[in-house]
């Protein structure tokens, strides 16, 4: 008897149909086709063990599947689930009348309990566009498949309870979640706040600007200057995350398997801080079957990199096409997989090797040149990127003692939410432009000019500055941010006061 049952292969984020043709008949062999990858094959002793655990004939005739289309490579063990069904349904062990209505995937353990997937999302997705009526998944995985709307998603415990389903001996109860009260509910909710953080009003004001206009951001300080502690609390001015982004985002942390099990949407901002130890492939994504890397991961989010000179060389000069492209293509001879990555980088690192450059107390032991020949690990075209250059000075004992709450992260988020309201306003008609920190050369000249007094004060400032030639948009954008959090139509000479003294490492003279 020839049965076809229906299940997804994810490639980058997205998924693909994929069906499972069964042929029982006469003889002994159990032939598996379509380009399935050893852990497909190898089901065949998870299927037998989970059915004869639990009371289910494994018929003992030659079983033929065929995984189409056969260009595709079938990769895991999720497809367990939907080989098991095929198999007893072609065998006659379970009705397969309904069997074309529901998209099935899961892998077994050979007690028939069913194990969690990755990109349960992306499935139920492509489930729902393909006109499925059903999703039949681990119940580990249902509340996430769970938020596509119109799509009745059955989470399930054990083989058992879905040969019982087909067999019309038992109802599955289907997954319900209210997707905008959790939304809501829970996309407020922070771990850092930046009232906990004392002293450096100077440092959180640039991080305000950042997020307000999406900027790159680099923090120069000596150790225990609070670099990494405020890094932390960008997540929590950042605007909300929208249901669009919120969606996308799960999407790509569940292709990666890092979301956490039985939450259906992710409502805060990612923040991933790797080691800088990381691989470039672990960085942007790869492998012999790509996942997505820690620029996809971050992506909508933040990407913390600290002590960035001590990254590898080729893990930073990796980094420079996503961040001006906004997402990675990865390919290898048989496929080829976008992933999105836009993220705001926010990094760190000491001034120097000893990491008392420019101390106000403590004396730098570097030898001659070696403060530019630490910052020339850092290349050009990388720094080219990161509109912000702040440099920290340690906190003086004054204010780490003052018990006077400092300003809390919900106010400074209502001052970033507003700036990009006004940039989104303004950048409606431009596509996959939406804040400052993505304008073009082009529209600085329409978005960002400077009246003549302004255009006197950064020529003087670019001069007595010796600020190098890359420095002049990169005020501008900012400038243009600036003068937003101030709800401001026009670039005022303050703003780009402000916007120059965020330009510290292209300063001729900083290194000495």
């Amino acid at each position: 008897m020839l049965v076809k049952v229906f299940g997804a292969a994810v490639q980058g984020i997205n998924a693909t149909l994929i069906t499972i043709e069964v042929n029982c008949s006469r003889g002994i062999r159990f032939l598996l086709v379509g380009l399935p990858d050893t852990s497909v094959k190898e089901s065949h002793e998870r299927i037998v063990s989970a059915l004869e655990v639990n009371g289910l004939k494994f018929p003992r005739q030659q079983i033929v599947i065929n995984m189409s289309p056969a260009d595709i490579r079938k990769e895991g063990s999720a497809y367990d689930l939907p080989l098991a069904v095929g198999i007893l349904a072609a065998a006659g062990s379970i009705h397969s009348d309904r069997l074309n209505n529901y998209l099935i995937m899961g892998e077994l353990s050979l007690n028939g309990n069913i194990l969690p997937l990755k990109g349960a999302l992306s499935i139920a997705v492509m489930a729902k566009e393909n006109g499925s009526k059903g999703f039949i998944l681990p119940s580990a995985n249902a509340r996430e498949a769970a938020v596509v709307e119109g799509l009745d998603v059955y989470g399930v415990h054990n083989i058992r309870d879905v040969a019982a389903f087909f067999n019309e001996e038992n109802e599955l109860k289907p997954t319900v979640v209210d997707i905008n009260r959790e939304f809501l509910d829970h996309r407020s909710s922070i771990e850092y706040d930046f009232s906990e953080v004392k002293g450096q009003e100077n440092v959180k004001r640039a991080l305000e600007v950042a997020a307000a206009g999406g900027h790159n951001i680099i923090m120069v300080g000596p150790p225990g200057s609070g670099k990494s502690m405020m890094a932390k609390r960008m997540p929590s001015v950042l605007p909300p995350f929208t249901l669009e982004e919120a969606l996308e985002t799960t999407k790509i942390h569940s292709v990666a398997g890092r979301k956490e099990t039985n939450q259906s949407l992710m409502t805060t901002r990612p923040f991933r801080a790797p080691h800088h130890t990381i691989s470039d492939i672990a960085m942007v994504g790869g492998g012999s079957y790509p996942q997505p890397g820690e620029i996809s991961l971050a992506h909508n989010g933040v990407l913390f990199l600290d002590e960035l000179p001590e990254f590898s060389r080729n893990v930073l000069e990796v980094m420079r096409q996503p961040l001006e492209d906004r997402k990675i293509t990865i390919s290898r001879a048989r496929v080829s997989v976008d992933y999105p990555a836009s993220f705001m980088l926010v990094a760190a690192m000491n001034p120097c090797p000893c990491g008392y450059h420019n101390h106000p107390d403590k004396a730098c032991v570097c030898p001659p040149g070696a403060v530019q020949k630490y910052l020339n690990r850092i290349s050009g075209p990388l720094l080219d990127r990161i509109d912000i250059q702040i440099e920290i000075v340690p906190v003086p004992f004054d204010k780490i003692s003052d018990s006077k709450p400092a300003e809390q992260s919900a106010e400074i988020s209502k001052r970033v939410v507003k700036a990009r309201e006004i940039q989104m306003h303004r950048f409606k008609k431009v596509k996959e432009v939406y804040c400052n920190a993505q304008m073009s050369s082009k529209m600085l000249v329409k978005y960002a000019s400077p009246d003549n007094s302004g255009l006197k004060l950064l020529k003087t400032a670019m001069e007595r500055l010796s600020l190098s030639a890359r420095a002049y948009n990169r005020i501008l954008k900012v400038s243009r941010t600036i003068a937003d959090l101030d709800e401001s139509d026009h670039i005022q000479p303050a703003h780009l006061a402000e916007a120059i003294n965020y330009r510290n490492l292209d300063r001729e003279s900083w290194s000495g």
